[in-house]
């Protein structure tokens, strides 16, 4: 797709007087949809989506968040989380207990059926991150790290920095 703009460095910048950066937006959909197509292609063959991809990969990382805590995370509401999760239990792939203190608490934690499927997720994910990292350079990893925090939301991202946050 060919774009206005001055060659600078080897990358394009928008057109003067244009604040859209139309070649990064596009840039950002074609790493979106490669860098999912992997785990989608696993998924669909055990009849799941995107979203449970999410909810694994969350309760892997943090064995015992509590449902509260994966919809604060994923800033879903519980209608949308509640058919994903039972079909994910139901599944064998995560695992529900009563909290310790407040048996109305629930709190998750994949099963190993879970975390085998949460690894084959992230393995080509990883890879894909690593073959762009050597691309650029180990060096940039900070750098894509920054860039990336930064292109949270500011209220998720001072909820991240908070001492009690998880």
């Amino acid at each position: 797709m060919k774009r206005e703009g001055s060659d600078v460095e080897g990358g394009k910048t928008p057109p003067a007087g244009d604040p859209i950066d139309f070649e990064i937006i596009e840039l950002f959909f074609f790493a979106y949809r490669d860098f999912t197509s992997d785990p989608d292609a696993i998924l669909e063959t055990r009849g799941f989506g995107r979203a449970h991809h999410r909810v694994v990969h969350f309760v892997d990382r943090e064995p015992g968040m509590t449902v509260a805590d994966l919809l604060e995370t994923l800033k879903i509401t519980k209608q949308s989380l509640a058919r994903v999760l039972k079909q994910l239990i139901d599944s064998d792939y995560i695992r529900q207990v009563a909290g310790p203190e407040d048996r109305r608490q629930r709190q998750l934690f994949t099963t190993d059926k879970g975390k085998a499927l949460a690894r084959a997720l992230a393995e080509p994910q990883s890879r894909r991150i690593a073959r762009a990292l050597a691309a650029t350079g180990p060096q940039m990893r900070d750098t894509v790290k920054r860039f990336l925090e930064s292109m949270r939301n500011p209220q998720d991202e001072a909820e991240r920095r908070r001492p009690d946050a998880r």
